[in-house]
Order: structure tokens, then C-alpha cells, then sequence
């Protein structure tokens, strides 16, 4: 390519950058009214802490989703992926709260 062919070029790359901006420039923003979560998590002992911390990221229908009866490992394992890999700001103690109560109520 020759130099004023990609002259050319970046004239044309940076008309569009402008186009686009200015197009972006006008665009208005679009609001949802959301249901209300209908979804809430089954009864236990622990429900409270597990709403306080699990709930921050995830529906109530997505630990529902879960495959059922996995256990105290599976359980304990899913929380501390939260907190190790995802960086959930869980104390040990209510991680042991919160896997106690999915074992048991999941």
C-alpha cells in the first residue's frame, strides 16, 4: 500500500470514529421496569445469611437451579469457588453457615 494510500485509509477509520461518536452523541437511554423477584429462597436455619451474601450476585432461581441433593461437599466447594475464585466477601464463618444451609435445604 502506498503512503497515501493509508492516508486515505486512516482519514476514512478516523471519519468513522467521528460518525460514530457524534451518532452515540444523540443516543437517548432506555430504562426497563423490572418484575419484582417473585423467587425467594426455601426456609432453614441459615436463610439469613446466605440471603445476605448469595443474593448480592445470584437470583434466588439460580441456587434453585442447582442440581439437587449434591451435598455438603458439592455445597462446601460451590462457596468457596465463590470467595476464592470470584472474590465474595464471605467470612469463614458464614461460608460454613451458608454451605450448611444449601446441603441441607438443597
Amino acid at each position: 500500500m502506498t503512503r497515501s494510500g493509508k492516508r486515505l485509509g486512516l482519514a476514512g477509520i478516523t471519519l468513522c470514529g467521528i460518525g460514530i461518536g457524534i451518532g452515540a452523541a444523540g443516543a437517548k437511554p432506555v430504562t426497563y421496569d423490572l418484575p419484582e423477584d417473585t423467587a425467594k429462597l426455601r426456609p432453614g436455619p441459615g436463610v439469613e445469611v446466605a440471603e445476605s451474601h448469595c443474593l448480592t450476585c445470584h437470583s434466588p432461581d439460580y441456587i434453585a437451579m442447582q442440581p439437587a441433593k449434591k451435598g455438603h461437599a458439592f455445597w462446601t466447594a460451590e462457596v468457596t469457588k465463590m470467595i476464592k475464585v470470584y472474590g465474595a466477601p464471605i467470612e469463614d464463618a458464614d461460608a460454613k453457615k451458608i454451605a450448611d444451609y444449601l446441603a441441607a435445604t438443597y
